[in-house]
C-alpha cells in the first residue's frame, strides 16, 4: 500500500536489527517477559503518519516548562558535540499530553528516563540518549545520533550511563566498553525514527491490553489490521 513501510530490514550498515517486545496473545507468542522478533516479520506501518505532530495519538497539548528545560539542556549538550536532537523526540517529550504516553500504555511497566549524551561504544563521534527503560532493566531504549544528522532507535540490555560511570569510578562490570564486537552485539536497531518506535510500541501495548481483556471492540481499524498481519486465530470484525 502507498505510504506503508515494508517489512524489509532497514537497519543501518553495521547494526543487526530486532524488535524487543512481549507477546500478542496467541497471535505472537513470547517465551519470557520479552522476545526478540525479526524486524522483517513485523506488520508495516503507514509512514505518512509520521509528521512529528503525533495526530495518531490525539495531537499535541501544551509544553511542560520543566520538560522544556531538560530538553533544551540536552539539545545544547548535543549541539556542542555537533549533534541534533530529533524534532519528533523533542516535541513528544516536552508535551503535556504526550510525554508519559508510553509509560501509561506499557504492559511491562516501562518508564521514561532521559539521559544526557552517552558516547557510542561502537562508532566514534556518535552518541546515545537513553529515553525508555523496562522496570527491571531487561531492555533499555536509546536514540542513536550521528553527526550526519541521522537519528534512529536502538535497544540494549546494557545501561550505558551506568557502564560509563562504573568505568570512571574504577569499578568492574560484565561488559567491555572497549570491545567493539561485543558492543555491537549488545546494541540492536529497532526503528528508523522515534515516532515510528512510539507508534509501534503504543499499538502493541494497546493490543496486549485488549487481547488480555478479551475485548478488541474499542480498537481502531489500523490497530486491528496490525493484528491481522499475524493471521489466525480469527479477529472479530
Amino acid at each position: 500500500m502507498p505510504g506503508e513501510r515494508s517489512g524489509t530490514d532497514l537497519s543501518p550498515v553495521g547494526f543487526d536489527s530486532a524488535w524487543c517486545a512481549t507477546d500478542l496473545g496467541e497471535y505472537r507468542p513470547c517465551r519470557y517477559t520479552y522476545e526478540y522478533y525479526p524486524y522483517e516479520s513485523l506488520p508495516p506501518l503507514d509512514s505518512t503518519q509520521f509528521t512529528g505532530a503525533f495526530q495518531w495519538l490525539g495531537g499535541t497539548g501544551e509544553p511542560v516548562p520543566e520538560q522544556v528545560t531538560v530538553l533544551d539542556r540536552l539539545a545544547e549538550d548535543l549541539s556542542a558535540r555537533g549533534l541534533t536532537l530529533p524534532r519528533d523526540f523533542a516535541a513528544f517529550q516536552a508535551d503535556s499530553k504526550l510525554h508519559y504516553s508510553l509509560d501509561e500504555v506499557s504492559v511491562t511497566c516501562c518508564w521514561t528516563d532521559i539521559s544526557g549524551p552517552l558516547p557510542s561504544p561502537v562508532e566514534p563521534g556518535a552518541f546515545l540518549v537513553r529515553f525508555l527503560r523496562d522496570q527491571q532493566d531487561c531492555v533499555i531504549w536509546y536514540l542513536f545520533l550521528r553527526s550526519s544528522g541521522e537519528a534512529f532507535v536502538v535497544h540494549s540490555y546494557l545501561d550505558y550511563e551506568y557502564e560509563y560511570e562504573a568505568r570512571r569510578d574504577g569499578e568492574e562490570t560484565e561488559t567491555n566498553l572497549d570491545d567493539p564486537e561485543e558492543q555491537r552485539a549488545a546494541i540492536l536497531w529497532c526503528a528508523p525514527s522515534f515516532e515510528e518506535f512510539a507508534r509501534r510500541f503504543w499499538i502493541e501495548n494497546r493490543l496486549w491490553h485488549a487481547l488480555n481483556g478479551n475485548d478488541l471492540s474499542g480498537l481502531e481499524p489500523q490497530v486491528r489490521d496490525y493484528l491481522r498481519h499475524y493471521g489466525p486465530p480469527a479477529i472479530p470484525a
